[in-house]
């Protein structure tokens, strides 16, 4: 059973996802910064707030507060990731993954055989 989980662990494709695991998590980190550091007080500056927007909420009662700001912080940093995971595909897909060349038609077996026919008619003919 280890012997076993030795091959899993050492296939190609485990440890390419593993790599692909742990540079999400950094660029999601990296994404979360961005909002809540950039653009959130960008965002304050615009709408004349000294808030951030994840400090955004709806008070209904004094017991009932939405607070929608870290909803919005959350969407902003999910389109961003999405975006740049988006361009990423694009890139591979045009770059590295080169479209299938598609193999040149064959003809069909009866026009093989109507070509044969039309050659030996062309023979028999110049030998007329």
């Amino acid at each position: 059973m280890l012997k076993e989980f030795k091959q899993f662990i050492n296939r190609g494709n485990i440890v390419d996802m593993a790599v692909g695991v742990i540079i999400g998590g950094a660029f999601t980190t990296l994404v979360k910064s961005f909002t809540s550091n950039l653009i959130n007080p960008l965002l304050g500056l615009v709408t004349g707030s000294d808030h951030s927007l994840s400090q955004l909420s709806l008070r209904v009662s004094s017991r009932l507060v939405f607070t929608y700001g870290e909803f919005l912080n959350d969407v902003i940093s999910f389109l961003i990731t999405a975006f740049v995971v988006f361009l990423m595909v694009k890139f591979i897909n045009k770059t590295v993954i080169k479209p299938r060349q598609e193999a040149p038609k064959q003809p069909s077996d009866e026009l093989v055989t109507l070509r044969e026919i039309k050659d030996l008619l062309a023979e028999q003919s110049k030998e007329k």
